[in-house]
């Protein structure tokens, strides 16, 4: 990066960074959005700047924080107070930052962060915020929009019944089909272990997610966005962490206040959940409105199944929210099977409203891909039983947001 050559230009953006080096990637995205009305500016050389006025306008500061950085916050410490005291905008860019520091920086005032590198339109979305805000009414902008989310978790009744690819297609079918809709989904792992959505839609899990599960009290919505992966601008995804941790890392408040703070940012919150049931797993089925529980018609299903009943009635839970899903059920020919599935959910005391069809190897391939089925096997009945699902689940939800309206 040059250093700032202040010209006869007005300038609109201030990049400000101790290491400038490790934020290359963002020139191109700044010239994108500013042309030349902007520049690069060490942390000291802005405080100068700032004390002596020469940021007093309409500037927006972007702020890049490193690992390097958080270990003497000082000077960024002291630089963005003074600029949210001279009501500066201040945007922060984080990279491999601990929740604890992002959290303490956004804490000071800075009016939103992204992670770096950057996600696609990430700062063009977060200057887009930011202007409508300034040019809000001051009634508009104290409606600040509530979300109410949908929890929709998924739970397989046995190892390798089909729950996470579930999952993973519907959350992605649900978020294709509401990008236009001022509609956002978001897809959560919580199988701390062995959570395989990384794998299925070939994205890195990240370390920030490892921060935020060993420093729990940090969770908030900032350090939350930190944490999460966007696939491909349109679907939210907070992966398993890079290593494998115990389930009990968290507990109940904490999935509790993590579900909340997604409700309010996203229409639809997709939970992946982990087979072993925690003392976490009862605040995620009373919180959910429907809970998906995927099992196949064998024995391993069936005796699962039948403990797993066991411990909701033990303990009172909401069962009358779980939706049962037979993965690889019996073809429409198929009258033996139809016979098979009628007895198995008799002797289970349960309905089976939902019949997923064998998806074949396509299902593997996708998966092996890090894909989700619409790109790889557009045309599979698999495919396009989840599709209905995700299209059902949008519309009721519309109908009742529309109900509320009216």
């Amino acid at each position: 990066m040059a250093l700032l050559k202040l010209m006869d230009r007005k300038m609109e953006a201030f990049a400000v960074a101790s290491s400038p080096e490790s934020f290359e990637l963002l020139d191109g995205e700044l010239r994108g959005l500013f042309g030349q009305n902007w520049g690069n500016v060490s942390v000291s050389a802005a405080g100068e700047m700032l004390g002596r006025g020469a940021m007093a306008g309409d500037e927006v500061l972007i702020v890049c924080v490193d690992a390097q950085d958080e270990q003497n916050l000082e000077p960024i410490d002291s630089f963005v107070r003074a600029a949210k005291k001279a009501n500066l905008v201040v945007v922060l860019i984080a990279k491999d930052v601990s929740p604890t520091a992002l959290h303490h920086l956004l804490q000071l005032g800075a009016d939103d962060f992204a992670p770096y590198p950057l996600p696609d339109s990430a700062l063009s979305d977060i200057f887009e915020r930011l202007r409508d805000k300034r040019n809000a009414a001051p009634a508009d902008s104290e409606r600040k929009k509530s979300r109410s989310g949908v929890i929709l978790p998924v739970y397989g009744a046995a190892g390798g019944v089909g729950a996470s690819t579930f999952a993973v297609n519907l959350a992605w079918e649900m978020a294709s089909a509401t990008r236009k809709d001022d509609m956002r989904v978001a897809l959560i792992d919580l199988d701390f272990q062995f959570g395989s959505i990384a794998t299925l839609l070939d994205i890195p899990r990240r370390d920030s997610v490892f921060d935020l599960l060993t420093e729990p009290d940090t969770l908030a919505g900032d350090t939350l966005a930190q944490a999460m992966t966007s696939y491909k601008s349109i679907l939210a995804v907070l992966t398993s962490p890079p290593e494998v941790m115990p389930l009990d890392i968290v507990n109940a408040e904490f999935v509790e206040r993590l579900l909340r703070i997604l409700q309010r940012r996203y229409d639809f919150v997709i939970v992946d959940l982990p087979k072993a049931l925690t003392d976490w797993s009862a605040s995620v089925l009373t919180g959910a409105e429907t809970y998906f529980t995927l099992l196949e018609l064998d024995m391993r299903s069936a005796q699962n199944l039948m403990r797993y009943l066991r411990v909701l009635r033990g303990e009172d839970l909401p069962g009358e929210k779980i939706q049962y899903i037979l993965n690889r059920a019996p073809g429409f020919a198929d009258l033996n099977g139809k016979t098979r599935v009628g007895r198995f959910s008799e002797s289970l005391g349960i309905d089976i409203n939902i019949l997923l069809p064998d998806g074949g190897k396509a299902i593997t391939q996708a998966g092996d891909q890090g894909e989700p089925l619409e790109a790889s096997a557009a045309k599979n009945p698999l495919r396009k039983e989840i599709k209905k699902i995700a299209s059902t689940l949008i519309d009721l939800t519309k109908e009742a947001r529309a109900a509320v309206v009216d």
